[in-house]
């Protein structure tokens, strides 16, 4: 098994995935949870650190979330990003688990 961590290609700058049970040295351990989490590393955060290991305000960032909210809440995280910085080129890459969004998010694309 690969670690989180590696999934995300170059430029990647946020995700919104599955939640893992638990991550241990960067990888999934015990499946995925029914909850979402956005990941942000542009705020500072580490998709190879599981919940607990990030900051209070990386946890209000990263949720949790169901899906619907999930999606909302990536696209408007995104969103501020934009707003505050010329758009990068290229999409967003994904983390095993979660869900794909090309360009400028626009909702669940696979």
């Amino acid at each position: 098994m690969a670690a989180i961590a590696e999934y995300p290609g170059a430029g990647w700058t946020a995700v919104l995935r599955r939640r893992p049970v638990r991550l241990v040295a960067g990888r999934r351990v015990g499946g995925y949870t029914d909850v979402f989490e956005v990941v942000c590393c542009a705020c500072g955060d580490n998709a190879g650190l599981d919940y607990r290991e990030v900051s209070p305000e990386l946890q209000r960032i990263r949720g949790p979330y169901q899906l619907v909210a999930g999606v909302a809440a990536y696209e408007q995280h995104v969103e501020g990003h934009e707003r505050s910085r010329p758009a990068r080129p290229g999409g967003l890459a994904v983390a095993a688990g979660a869900v794909r969004v090309s360009g400028r998010p626009a909702g669940l694309a696979n």
